[in-house]
């Protein structure tokens, strides 16, 4: 399989653009979610962003003023590119998890089945964004047996989105004793980005 030299454009301009691009939309009306097309691109879209925000704010605050020449070493932009398609992953199942369980709570939602539908969708989707194929395997892998063993019911109140959050302390090319030191605020800031999440998809589908 040929290589290319990966460089700070090829790896944060669609990053960035999303980036971007939810920061206006928070001064933007919200569409409500009344289709799953519209679910499945709400969690597409908020995954996304969670995982590069929290990523590239976790850099950059470690860094400091030298945080964009870091994009000049071929080894941490690779390191770069793995946290942000691994963080991404969990999020992804985090976030369907999240919230076909309070669909199932608040409105009686039965067909879980359609979950792994929209997970293995965007999934699909993301081979044309580069996203790598063994993460894929082990994300599909790690959703079956989460969806195994998921009560529903609960899931939502229950600490929804720790895996995405310790997902991010375990792939930030961070050396590890700073990371050990940043645990708490590191799982923190994830959270907190949820936080956000939870409240505007609670909004979008009220009627």
């Amino acid at each position: 399989m040929p290589k290319y030299k990966l460089t700070w454009r090829d790896l944060s301009l669609n990053d960035f653009k999303i980036y971007l691009f939810a920061l206006f939309k928070a001064f933007i009306p919200k569409k409500k979610i009344t289709t799953l097309d519209d679910l499945e691109s709400f969690i597409q879209s908020k995954s996304a962003w969670v995982s590069q925000v929290t990523l590239y704010s976790y850099l950059k605050t470690r860094m400091g003023t030298r945080y964009v020449l870091h994009f000049e070493n071929d080894v941490f932009m690779e390191s770069v590119n793995l946290a942000k398609w691994n963080i991404y992953a969990v999020a992804l199942q985090d976030l369907t998890f999240f919230t076909f369980s309070f669909l199932k709570s608040s409105f009686n939602y039965q067909d879980a089945d359609n979950a792994k539908e929209i997970f293995l969708k965007i999934l699909d989707d993301e081979i044309s964004n580069k996203m790598p194929a063994e993460i894929i395997t082990e994300a599909k892998k790690n959703f079956d047996d989460r969806f195994r063993n998921i009560n529903w019911d609960t899931y939502h109140q229950d600490l929804p989105f720790n895996p995405s959050a310790l997902s991010l302390y375990k792939w930030a090319p961070i050396a590890e004793e700073l990371k050990t030191l940043d645990r708490k605020i590191v799982l923190n800031s994830v959270i907190l980005k949820w936080d956000i999440v939870k409240k505007e998809f609670i909004e979008r589908i009220k009627f």
